[in-house]
């Protein structure tokens, strides 16, 4: 399989119609599931209906020399092969790449190893220097206290906290959700930030 970025730990490829066990296996896990919908597990209708075409989905204006023009990326362990999640790179705007969405969505074996903190960074930095981003985004429920410290440690800055309507009232949802951001120009600025 064609491998779209590698870091120290972890091979970023594209998804094929073939992932939906490994989807399904992810999203069947109330505590991956937790922050989204409040811990129900995925059913396969909904990984094969949802779930999928989203990961699937290709974005002309993200086709570069690597030829992907994808938003999505299957994460697996560049040492075992396993499969460990998925991380979104993803244009705000099918036309442009000048704002991209960040998320990740990871199996509780690879929690607290530092492992969406390193694709994130390895995204960012791609999408600063090769692919024309000029400003990443990314979201979560204020409650989402390690998924906020990745976006920290990646090197977005707080912006703001908003309140949506969502079809499922989840716990904590009453504190809102918060968005983070990153400009070019503030990750060309901080060092530290390019890890």
């Amino acid at each position: 399989m064609h491998v779209f970025l590698e870091t120290d730990r972890l091979a970023l490829r594209p998804f094929t119609p073939r992932d939906v066990e490994r989807v399904l296996s992810l999203d069947a896990d109330p505590e991956v599931m937790r922050h989204l919908n409040g811990g129900r597990p995925a059913t396969r209708e909904e990984v094969e209906r949802e779930t999928m075409p989203a990961l699937l989905r290709r974005f002309p204006c993200l086709d570069t020399e690597r030829g992907e023009g994808r938003g999505h990326w299957a994460a697996e362990d560049r040492a075992s092969g396993g499969f460990l999640g998925w991380f979104e790179f993803r244009p705000t705007s099918p036309e442009s790449t000048a704002e991209v969405e960040l998320g990740y969505r990871l199996h509780r074996r690879a929690w607290g190893r530092g492992l969406a903190t390193e694709g994130s960074r390895a995204l960012i930095r791609l999408g600063f220097t090769e692919l024309g981003v000029r400003r990443v985004t990314a979201t979560t429920m204020t409650v989402n206290s390690r998924s906020r410290r990745v976006m920290e440690k990646s090197g977005l800055v707080f912006v703001r906290t908003f309140f949506e309507e969502w079809p499922e009232t989840i716990e904590g949802s009453e504190h809102g959700d918060v968005e983070y951001a990153l400009t070019e120009e503030a990750w060309r600025q901080a060092p530290a930030g390019k890890g």
